[in-house]
């Protein structure tokens, strides 16, 4: 069966009503929540290239470097693997964001196959790439192809969010985590939504870009 992908409001609120029904913890977190935000976003290379940018800076660093590859025209695969180490160190790029950068244009991914694969096996096949983890694959398979039933485990946002939603003694770890989402399935990516606001108010902090 094709995977379900969102496409609008009225999907993310298909999903919640869904949740909250299966999970009153779900119903009680949201009732002073304002509406949840769709979050989608544009998919293909420069958004991958985007969140190894982001890796490991605050957010204006990773703004301002963004700015300067736009700028000098490398967000297709094709500049960057033209460009020399030195090029994308002078545009603010560490040597090893220049080699994962370099390994993305080279790994030629077929951006229309991925928005036909499983999800599994999206991750599977973007966390070949060196620079690429398992969360950034996620947050890809969950925002960029808009898929309702992935979630993101390792993310500490969610796992906060959760310790506080399910009355937890600590933050759930990885894989504990990802056993306890699977009942929510097939909205897990609904979940983390309502997860992520959740943090948010609480917290008055994103827990996401």
């Amino acid at each position: 069966m094709k995977e379900r992908v969102i496409k609008g409001h009225a999907c993310i609120a298909e999903g919640a009503a869904w949740l909250c029904e299966q999970e009153p913890r779900f119903a009680y977190a949201m009732k002073d929540l304002p509406p949840l935000p769709l979050r989608l976003k544009p998919d293909g290379f420069a958004e991958l290239l985007s969140a190894i940018v982001s890796q490991q800076v605050s957010v204006a660093s990773a703004n301002a470097i963004w700015g300067r590859l736009v700028q000098a025209g490398m967000t297709e695969p094709q500049a960057v693997s033209a460009a020399s180490e030195d090029d994308l160190k002078a545009l603010g790029l560490s040597r090893q964001k220049v080699r994962y950068a370099q390994a993305l244009a080279a790994a030629e991914i077929d951006f229309d196959a991925l928005r036909q694969m499983p999800a599994v096996d999206v991750i599977t096949t973007l966390t070949a790439v060196p620079g690429i983890g398992v969360w950034t694959a996620e947050i890809y398979a969950m925002f960029s192809l808009g898929r309702a039933d992935v979630f993101a485990p390792g993310d500490l946002a969610l796992q906060e969010a959760a310790r506080l939603i399910f009355e937890l003694p600590e933050r759930p770890k990885d894989r504990a985590f990802r056993e306890m989402a699977a009942v929510w399935s097939p909205w897990r990516s609904v979940a983390a939504r309502i997860m992520w606001a959740y943090y948010k108010q609480n917290k008055q902090r994103e827990g996401i870009r």
